[in-house]
């Protein structure tokens, strides 16, 4: 009887993937319209800020030298990161417990859900008017203080960097609680099960377990809200003082463009803005990442 030989087994050819013609043809649309709103006024801009003036026909970096020798524009920078991190941080350190004790459901939730994220409908402006009336000197907070002899005199709570924490941290809570309940829902409830069965308190569930599988909507959360108040404009000047302490970024980009009529220095300091704003990005994505990795080796050697 012939002996059997077994042969390995050939790897099964795979054809090259070929190019999904409908595919294309349906996201013709979507491409045209991102590069007409998005790509192109970038790539306009770019080329707009290499420019001296508007009319020069050479790139150069004069716009990004002036920008950085002038002490009074660079300063800027540091204040527009004063004004959007600590708020963006508060948002989220103020969310992640808040989505946490909610996140499986508890009673009247619709209605705390409605108060909590009832801002977003009232809008940038209508915020700050509303702060202007309510702690102005005879507004209703402070009379409400006086009347209870708190204090003995109105307290200044506008036209300056608190009055914009303030507008900021109304208008973007309600998306951070959203986007980090949500993630937080998700988690599938049996992993919290398992970890009490094994003996873990709820802050060692909520460390090893919840936070973990949070960072990415922590992350995104962040993101977002950074973005948002890195680019503050409207509160900036409503509610605060836009000449000295909250004088930001997009302040200074409109003032050199449609005061001093320096388009080309204008569009370079939006990008400025845009770069930091994608470093900072950056930073927490890896941050993220890492923070991601770390929980997991330790979970798994059972630290």
């Amino acid at each position: 009887m012939a002996d059997l030989v077994s042969t390995p087994a050939q790897p099964v050819a795979q054809s090259p993937r070929k190019l999904d013609s409908a595919a294309i043809l349906l996201s013709l649309p979507a491409v045209v319209v991102v590069f007409a709103l998005f790509y192109y006024p970038l790539i306009f801009g770019l080329d707009l800020s290499l420019r001296a003036t508007e009319t020069a026909a050479s790139w150069s970096l004069t716009n990004y030298q002036q920008f950085f020798s002038d002490p009074d524009q660079v300063s800027t920078i540091g204040i527009t990161f004063l004004v959007a991190l600590p708020v963006t941080i508060f948002s989220v350190v103020v969310s992640i417990p808040l989505a946490f004790f909610m996140r499986r459901g508890i009673k009247f939730e619709r209605l705390i859900t409605t108060l909590l994220i009832l801002p977003i409908t009232l809008g940038t402006v209508l915020v700050a008017q509303g702060m202007l009336d309510y702690f102005a000197p005879n507004g209703w907070f402070n009379r409400v203080l006086l009347t209870l002899h708190i204090i003995q005199e109105p307290l200044q709570l506008l036209h300056h960097l608190i009055a914009v924490e303030i507008a900021l941290f109304i208008q973007g809570f309600p998306f951070v609680f959203l986007l980090i309940l949500g993630y937080m829902s998700a988690i599938n409830p049996d992993l919290e099960r398992a970890s009490r069965m094994l003996g873990a308190s709820v802050w060692q569930t909520f460390w090893r377990i919840i936070l973990p599988l949070t960072l990415p909507g922590i992350a995104v959360a962040f993101c977002l809200n950074f973005v948002a108040n890195f680019a503050v404009f409207p509160t900036a000047n409503l509610v605060g003082e836009p000449t000295h302490e909250t004088h930001v970024l997009a302040i200074l980009a409109y003032e050199t463009t449609y005061t001093n009529y320096n388009r080309p220095l204008g569009v370079a300091i939006s990008l400025i803005m845009g770069v930091l704003e994608l470093l900072v990005i950056a930073l927490v994505l890896w941050l993220q990442n890492r923070m991601a990795r770390s929980a997991a080796i330790s979970g798994g050697k059972g630290v």
